[in-house]
């Protein structure tokens, strides 16, 4: 392990960890190697559900089962790990392949995304629940606290809009598809009915369909 990774080690976490293979895995993509961050990315994902569902049941005492989910479905999504592995300065030390590096892997929500969580599962794994739960909180900082109302998802305000107007329930489509495997990118439609429609990209299905919903609304509202 290099000298800088260490230091960012030491920085991110507040320690060196006891065994750094977990770590330098975390932050070793697909293209560079077999032994990559996927398995722990399937941890780290779920290691991350539970640290914010238990800190928004402890932020939001009065809310019911429905606004913590919305809650919790806005923090951990893609694009906020993504953003919260830029702030920590994951992209530093990513491991690539070149053919990713080319394609600008380096800055995709996709990986970055993938990789925060896989740092969460080996920080786990090394030093307990307790200590995810606290890297995350700090992670994440005033992001869980942003919003005095659960913010409802695009596409759930889409379809009660449909639903107030007496419209047909939105459909979405992919309209293209472009991209490598590491860092693709899709186009979306969505309509309701002939007469309202609206299109929007994304590094992921779901990202282009919530940009396609809130690009509707944006229209339609």
């Amino acid at each position: 392990m290099s000298d800088a990774l260490r230091s960012w080690l030491v920085a991110t976490f507040g320690r060196a960890p006891s065994d750094v293979a977990p770590f330098e895995r975390a932050l070793t993509h697909g293209s560079q190697a077999a032994a990559n961050y996927e398995r722990l990315e399937f941890l780290g994902d779920r290691v991350l559900g539970l640290a914010m569902a238990e800190w928004l049941f402890e932020l939001f005492p009065q809310e019911a089962e429905g606004q913590l989910s919305k809650r919790l479905n806005a923090l951990v999504t893609g694009a906020v790990c993504a953003d919260v592995a830029r702030t920590l300065g994951v992209r530093t030390h990513l491991k690539l392949g070149k053919q990713a590096r080319d394609d600008g892997a380096f800055d995709s929500d996709n990986v970055l995304g993938d990789a925060m969580e896989a740092l969460i599962g080996a920080w786990y794994l090394d030093a307990g629940f307790a200590a995810a739960r606290d890297f995350v909180r700090a992670s994440w900082g005033n992001r869980a606290q942003a919003h005095l109302k659960a913010p409802q998802h695009p596409k759930s305000q889409l379809q009660e809009w449909a639903a107030a107007h007496n419209r047909r329930t939105p459909d979405y489509s992919v309209v293209d598809r472009s991209g490598p495997g590491h860092a693709p990118r899709f186009t979306v439609a969505v309509t309701i009915g002939a007469d309202a429609h609206a299109s929007a990209s994304g590094s992921s299905k779901q990202e282009a369909e919530t940009a396609a919903a809130r690009a509707l609304l944006d229209k339609l509202t």
